[in-house]
């Protein structure tokens, strides 16, 4: 019999993870779009367009250990399809909400909380399939093209929420976006399997490739020997062990410093150069897009050069080298955008801000992944819940600084938080992996 030629799955999936990346960010910005709008329609001041904005927040961070969870205990394609599926409905939902309601603003804030709830899967998930799909040394970049779907979902966003607001209304902005999530739900369902040894695509040689790369229980026999596909057994770790950890705690802290720089970008860029630098409605709008195609190019790259370093000098060297420079190349970006007298030039160094920011994105999720394999949805949630409390307390104390300083300070603020999260990988040695039970 002739052996099938090496296969390419796991990126076909990692692939599509990218789409559903895409996707999650399309339904959380498309509402800084058409905040505007709604706030017309409905009567909200900027006070409760900006309550509205945070229940995502905090939806999305409460339940961010608990969507780790159950991707653990049900497995990424299962898990994701049903977040995507939950995206769905309450991006559609919060387009139903009529202004004639007697509690339309509580309605709306529902629906966004519950949207955040639900997409709380999403990269707990998407962790969990790259450490059952994705061999260690490929684990950066895999997480690099994850990640890179940040950037393109936050960065078309504007164009095409604003094109469907002009044609057909903001309620539609929020129909499209609901429909592309189910779209995307339903065929990552159709195409992805929760192990290699589960989908009917993988050849014996991928198999062996990827599960060539893992440690391995001594009894465990490989497919190409029994030219078989045999589960791989996947052991859960104690929230007990999970908890004493020094890696996951600097780990969470390192993230938690990262959330806070990302948001200033996600919540407050856009407004930072239309009010603060003064450049016009389409200028600011030109120069919003700059950070999140940086995020995207620099995701990517991030996570490849990781793994060429681990390749070279191993797991410590390779998975910490990358956010410490990310993240001070981030601080001296934003100390010299936030001092530059030229408004499109802070604009562009500011932008490279955050590129250097996503340089080290990756990093993170191929360690939590690395040390905790059979666990890797709840460390990886645990540490995501650290990225978001930064970035709602970015989304809350931003326009305090600005108020009682001035709008170079949130900045320079963001770039302490940059060193004491490189600081913080000093502590993390992504080869100590936590002992299941």
């Amino acid at each position: 019999m002739t052996e099938r030629p090496v296969s390419r799955v796991r990126w076909l999936l990692v692939g599509w993870i990218f789409v559903l990346s895409a996707v999650s960010y399309l339904d959380r910005v498309n509402i800084s779009i058409a905040g505007s709008s709604i706030a017309a329609e409905f009567g909200l001041s900027t006070v409760q367009l900006g309550t509205v904005f945070s229940a995502f927040l905090f939806g999305y961070a409460l339940f961010q250990t608990s969507g780790g969870w159950l991707a653990d205990r049900y497995g990424p394609r299962r898990v994701l399809t049903a977040g995507a599926v939950w995206w769905g409905l309450f991006t559609s939902l919060t387009a139903f909400v009529s202004p004639k309601a007697g509690s339309a603003l509580a309605l709306l804030i529902i629906a966004r909380f519950l949207l955040g709830a639900g997409e709380a899967v999403m990269f707990p998930g998407s962790n969990q399939f790259v450490s059952r799909w994705i061999p260690p040394q490929e684990q950066g970049i895999a997480n690099g093209v994850v990640f890179a779907g940040v950037g393109v979902g936050a960065g078309v966003t504007p164009a095409l929420i604003a094109y469907v607001m002009e044609h057909y209304g903001w309620r539609w902005s929020f129909w499209i976006s609901a429909m592309l999530g189910l779209l995307a739900g339903l065929i990552w369902y159709l195409i992805a399997r929760d192990t290699p040894e589960q989908h009917p695509l993988v050849s014996a040689a991928e198999l062996a490739h990827i599960r060539g790369a893992q440690q391995q229980p001594p009894n465990e026999k490989i497919a190409p020997v029994l030219n078989q596909k045999v589960a791989a057994p996947v052991a859960k770790i104690a929230w007990r062990t999970i908890l004493r950890s020094k890696e996951v705690w600097a780990v969470t802290l390192a993230y938690f410093s990262y959330g806070y720089i990302a948001w200033i970008f996600f919540a407050w860029f856009f407004i930072y150069l239309a009010k603060v630098r003064g450049l016009n409605l389409k200028t600011s709008a030109l120069y919003t897009t700059l950070p999140f195609i940086a995020m995207a190019i620099c995701s990517p790259l991030g996570g490849a050069i990781s793994d060429k370093l681990v390749q070279r000098y191993g797991q410590r060297v390779g998975r910490s080298v990358m956010p410490v420079i990310g993240l001070l190349l981030s601080a001296i970006f934003l100390v010299l955008g936030a001092r530059s007298v030229q408004p499109r030039v802070a604009g562009v160094v500011l932008a490279g801000g955050a590129g250097a920011l996503y340089l080290a994105q990756s990093s993170f999720w191929a360690v939590t992944a690395s040390i905790s394999r059979g666990s890797s949805g709840s460390v990886s949630g645990f540490m995501n819940t650290g990225n978001q409390f930064g970035g709602m307390l970015t989304a809350q104390l931003t326009p305090i600084i600005a108020l009682h300083w001035n709008w170079s300070a949130p900045f320079f603020v963001a770039a302490a938080f940059a060193v004491v999260g490189a600081a913080a990988w000093l502590f993390i040695d992504p080869a100590r992996t936590l002992e299941p039970e």
